[in-house]
């Protein structure tokens, strides 16, 4: 992360932390987003796909939650569903996240946030009805902050995103940032790619979104849209337009995409070393290729991994998300970070990110929350490895090189004192000497504990 950006954060995150150190225990809080209530959920690992569409909050869209191109029946449960025998080549398939997906698009489709759009128009769908399987699931940050758009793989021959996809937009929402996951066709993955970041470019402001240094998502098959789009070139070509610019940031996750060019985008990837769709040396190797055209990357191999881990949770790949976010955000040359940021990066900054490479051990106390207790223990420890540095130097006064009126002496003093271990200890007698200014009277009691 650049100097400037590290200072602006540094100066709004730093405040919160001078505030915060005069907070009881009991108004403590967890420093995280709360972005759902969880007392009043409608879904759980029992509920069914026909109660999910049949949800009012989903309105027409709600059989887009899931493939379309699998055989999902309305008396699966989420729990059912949630599994590799529908997301085909994945793995590490999470019920309750599929649960909590749900559970947030819904509250905040109750509360009237619009969380899914159409990117085409009703003329379009009604001369290619296949377009009507395609469109954008909302997760709304904060207002006026980067987007991102999702997409997730399944071999182009159906669109896996309640793993690939959706959870990644859900964890990006929460750092504060924008985020679009993308229901494409399988069969025109590219343009309806294209389609979508024109759709948000040219409905930015009604989306309340900032359009520089956007971050293109994918997970294998998905990686290589991302990819693909992520070149300049392709971007020109698909959208024919020149007004929409290229990705800050391509993240990509299990693929053997190898094509490379000086046009492409900074690129993060990881990778399991077990994958036996995606060889982690295809992706190296990439990247590799990438950096001789001086483009930024950044590669993780995470080992024993197999293919479609998605946001990795309860593996060795865990918190691989918050590196992504991290890159995309070194990718900006702008300070436009999301709050929730912020305080992130001002730990991970102020503590130099030396114990957790993923920035989530900040319990500095040890008392296995994080909470205000450790902002003040932060704050200490910056304020004890850092001098305030002045604007200027601050010049000599004139009168300091003038002869002053009444000329000082050194008096010179000798004491005796002992060489021991303890006070109590007398064993050899030491006789020593010190000088002392004039006018400083020195008690005879007090030098005989010199």
């Amino acid at each position: 992360m650049t100097m400037k950006k590290i200072i602006s954060i540094f100066m709004s995150g730093f405040l919160m932390i001078l505030t915060s150190c005069g907070v009881t225990p009991e108004s403590s809080q967890k420093s995280s987003v709360n972005i759902s209530n969880t007392s009043n959920q409608f879904a759980n690992i029992n509920t069914t796909v026909g109660e999910v569409i049949s949800n009012p909050a989903f309105e027409d869209f709600g059989r887009l939650l899931f493939p379309v191109d699998r055989t999902v029946t309305d008396d699966m449960t989420l729990a059912e569903i949630s599994t590799s025998r529908v997301y085909t080549w994945y793995n590490n398939i999470q019920s309750d996240k599929t649960v909590e997906i749900i559970n947030v698009l819904a509250e905040r489709a109750e509360n009237g946030q619009q969380i899914f759009y159409s990117i085409y128009s009703e003329e379009e769908m009604q001369a290619d009805e296949s377009k009507r399987d395609t469109g954008l699931f909302f997760f709304k940050g904060e207002a006026g902050a980067k987007f991102s758009i999702m997409n997730a793989g399944g071999g182009f021959a159906y669109v896996g995103a309640m793993h690939d996809s959706f959870p990644h937009a859900l964890e990006v929402s929460k750092m504060g940032y924008n985020a679009f996951a993308l229901i494409y066709r399988p069969d025109d993955p590219y343009n309806d790619l294209a389609k979508a970041i024109e759709f948000i470019y040219d409905h930015a402001e009604e989306l309340e979104v900032d359009t520089d240094y956007y971050s293109l998502w994918g997970g294998s098959a998905g990686a290589r849209m991302a990819a693909t789009l992520g070149n300049a070139d392709n971007l020109t070509a698909l959208t024919q337009r020149k007004d929409i610019k290229q990705a800050g940031a391509v993240i990509m996750q299990y693929t053997g995409y190898n094509s490379v060019s000086s046009s492409d985008a900074p690129t993060y990837a990881c990778v399991g070393t077990s994958d036996g769709i995606a060889n982690y040396k295809t992706m190296q190797n990439r990247l590799e290729m990438l950096e001789s055209y001086s483009i930024a990357t950044e590669f993780h191999a995470y080992e024993g991994l197999p293919h479609g881990f998605g946001i990795g949770t309860g593996t060795n790949a865990d918190g691989w998300i918050y590196d992504a976010v991290s890159f995309w955000e070194n990718q900006m040359y702008d300070d436009n970070i999301p709050e929730h940021r912020q305080l992130a990066n001002l730990q991970d900054f102020l503590l130099t990110r030396t114990t957790n490479a993923h920035g989530n051990d900040y319990d500095l106390n040890g008392d296995d929350v994080w909470d205000v207790f450790d902002l003040c223990l932060m704050k200490r420890r910056y304020l004890s490895q850092n001098k305030p540095v002045p604007d200027k130097i601050n010049e000599i006064p004139q009168g300091y090189y003038t002869t002053a009126d009444e000329q000082g002496k050194l008096e010179e003093l000798y004491y005796d004192t002992y060489e021991s271990m303890t006070y109590d200890e007398k064993n050899q007698i030491l006789n020593k000497r010190s000088s002392f200014p004039k006018w400083i009277k020195v008690r005879n009691s007090l030098i005989s504990t010199l």
